[in-house]
């Protein structure tokens, strides 16, 4: 926690991943609805429409179809780091249930938490962060006193 009251931390890669190739982080989805619920509604039509182009789309992740007695449509996914988020999906349409998907397919399944800085090393330089004036000719940039002429 920092003085802000939020939680922060260095901008880092989840496992390095980008490095060589990405690897996905999800690596599970569990749509759970009623079969019968009024709120699921949408959940059922996703399951007919899009769920196949999703896992097309997303060949690495498990798909899992549930028909449960709840009351609550929710999506649960679980992540290589072995973090499992939420969400409902109650009384929400084909297409907004695809943007979730969508959005949990493109997160590491780290909370999302303010960046202290956009740049961090582990062994940091003594001599300070680059930028383009570091190797500039001396000779073209100084500012010399005037020559004094004689009175």
């Amino acid at each position: 926690m920092t003085a802000r009251g939020t939680s922060s931390r260095f901008l880092r890669s989840v496992l390095q991943n980008g490095v060589g190739r990405y690897v996905c982080q999800l690596k599970r989805v569990s749509l759970i609805f009623s079969k019968n619920g009024q709120g699921s509604l949408g959940a059922r039509e996703f399951i007919e429409d899009g769920v196949v182009d999703f896992a097309r789309k997303n060949p690495g992740v498990v798909v899992y179809v549930s028909p449960q007695p709840v009351q609550v449509a929710k999506i649960v996914a679980e992540y290589l780091n072995g973090s499992v988020r939420e969400e409902t999906v109650n009384k929400k349409t084909t297409q907004e249930i695809g943007e979730i998907l969508g959005q949990l397919a493109n997160q590491s399944g780290l909370d999302i938490i303010r960046i202290r800085k956009p740049f961090h090393t582990d062994s940091p330089s003594i001599q300070g962060q680059w930028h383009p004036f570091v190797n500039r000719p001396s000779t073209l940039g100084m500012i010399r006193p005037q020559d004094r002429q004689p009175e």
